[in-house]
């Protein structure tokens, strides 16, 4: 018997050891996995830091589709295909070069925001005196409202998938970021659009604060405004169709 549990005791001693390296072996690993992983990651909270990366990327892919273009007009012109001036003349990746009568609206930050930072460099009503992305969004609307066939926003084409974004008093078109002014342009039937500036419920809000705030506000009539030529998103548009109902179906 003694011998017998001699031998359970040496085993129990054995596996006992063999846990504890285990547990030491997988704790090394882990330690140096973290360091490694600590070493090769670029941990940044500068916000701007990202957005001017990302602009750098917007810009490079940029040149890559303005180069394609170029080339697939080149054997546009070898085949022989026809050009006009008017949007749909493009190709599937560009947009054509444009000119004629339009409007061209322009919005600012007020000057006198300065004059409403207290001592301790804040302001309660600060947005008052700033230009937002309603406000942006308001004239374009009211542009196409008006009839506009072709758009730019400082200087980049409108495309059927732009999107204005505004943080705080940057603007945000496209992959590149603007400061004010802002410049909104568009080519169409003079006369509608300038109507239709006046009829915008909420271009009349915008002004109101022109008037209160000190809001920048021109709008000026151009005889022949002129669009470079420009590179157009390759994603197609979608329709939505009315779903067919079958026999027998309730509404």
């Amino acid at each position: 018997m003694a011998r017998h549990g001699g031998r359970h005791g040496i085993r129990r001693t054995w596996a006992g050891g063999l846990a504890v390296f285990l547990v030491i072996a997988l704790t090394g690993f882990l330690l140096v996995t973290n360091l490694r992983v600590n070493r090769t990651t670029v941990v940044t909270s500068d916000t701007a830091d990202l957005v001017e990366r990302r602009v750098e990327q917007v810009n490079s892919l940029r040149k890559e589709v303005d180069d394609l273009s170029s080339r697939l007009s080149a054997l546009n012109d070898l085949i022989g295909s026809s050009s006009t001036d008017s949007e749909e003349a493009g190709t599937s990746t560009t947009l054509p070069a444009v000119h004629g009568p339009g409007v061209t609206v322009t919005l600012d930050d007020s000057p006198l925001w300065e004059s409403a930072v207290d001592g301790s460099g804040s302001a309660t009503n600060i947005n008052d005196y700033v230009v937002h992305q309603q406000d942006i969004e308001a004239v374009v609307n009211a542009l196409w409202a008006g009839g506009a066939e072709s758009m730019m926003i400082q200087d980049q084409r409108v495309l059927f998938n732009s999107a204005v974004i505004c943080s705080g008093n940057v603007l945000l078109l496209q992959g590149k970021q603007y400061s004010p002014p802002y410049t909104i342009s568009a080519i169409g039937p003079v006369d509608e659009m300038m109507a239709s500036l006046e009829r915008s419920e909420a271009v009349s809000i915008y002004r109101e604060y022109v008037s209160t705030f000190g809001l920048g506000w021109k709008v000026e009539t151009k005889t022949d405004l002129q669009f470079k030529e420009s590179a157009a998103s390759l994603q197609p548009l979608r329709y939505a169709t009315v779903i067919q109902e079958t026999e027998g179906t309730q509404q």
